[in-house]
């Protein structure tokens, strides 16, 4: 039984999401790892069709935009979208911008070459079904790229504070409880992966996004030097067991030609 009867609408904490999630080291690293994996598509040629599902304040899909590649955004968040359309106007940048869920305006969108669904599935009233709708407008040879909040991540630092959280880890009502900013449904990275390869596509990058971070003491972090940090970050990011451990999984899948 679903947690949420509607997706998360953003427009109540645009504010606080942002200096939450992209005003941190956290939010910064994020997009640092992000930008690593999807470096081959910030070439400029050939000019690529971008599709950026729940954009939210959209960085990377501007950072492609101001490589030439043409860009369609959507959001639920007519706040959300309202930012991103400003970011892009103050670089000069053209995009197409719809004010509209992803599983019902993807019907009516051609396919493209790289579709981007970043921290979109966790706030989903349907996680995986919309995830195929989704994937569906991924062109043959092209790629979608899925950043997603890892339930793994969730289960293994609720064990660690203990007290009445093991009890609802084995009962599994720990979904959709926390904060406001603690998504609903986590997901699985190899039930992820199964999915996309029953639905025809091949993963090519596996990333973990905070793979240590959240697992560090607070204290320690505050005695330690931040940046050494993320170069063990970088290091076992991609590595087996490492990956799977973070508090997010980033992965680019091809979808293979017909």
């Amino acid at each position: 039984m679903s947690l949420m009867k509607y997706d998360r609408n953003f427009d109540d904490l645009v504010e606080r999401f942002e200096q939450r999630i992209y005003e941190t080291a956290k939010g910064d690293w994020r997009l640092k790892l992000l930008r690593e994996d999807l470096a081959p598509f910030y070439r400029p040629e050939p000019p690529l069709t971008v599709w950026d599902t729940g954009c939210g304040l959209a960085q990377i899909s501007l950072e492609l935009a101001a490589k030439g590649h043409r860009t369609t955004l959507c959001d639920l968040s007519g706040k959300m979208l309202a930012r991103a359309r400003q970011q892009f106007g103050d670089q000069g940048l053209n995009a197409e911008f719809h004010h509209q869920a992803a599983q019902t305006l993807a019907p009516s969108l051609p396919l493209f070459d790289l579709v981007l669904c970043h921290a979109l599935l966790e706030w989903l009233a349907q996680p995986l079904p919309t995830l195929q709708a989704i994937a569906g407008r991924v062109k043959p040879g092209g790629h979608l790229s899925l950043l997603f909040y890892n339930r793994n991540a969730m289960v293994y630092l609720n064990v660690l504070k203990g007290q009445w959280r093991w009890q609802n880890l084995l009962n599994d009502s720990y979904l959709g409880k926390g904060t406001k900013l603690t998504p609903p449904h986590p997901q699985y990275p190899h039930e992820v992966i199964e999915q996309l390869e029953h639905w025809g596509f091949t993963i090519t990058v596996h990333t973990g996004i905070r793979v240590f971070h959240d697992y560090v003491a607070r204290e320690t972090r505050e005695q330690s030097e931040v940046s050494e940090l993320f170069e063990l970050e970088r290091r076992y990011c991609r590595m087996p067991t490492y990956r799977d451990m973070g508090r997010y999984v980033h992965l680019v899948a091809q979808r293979m030609q017909d």
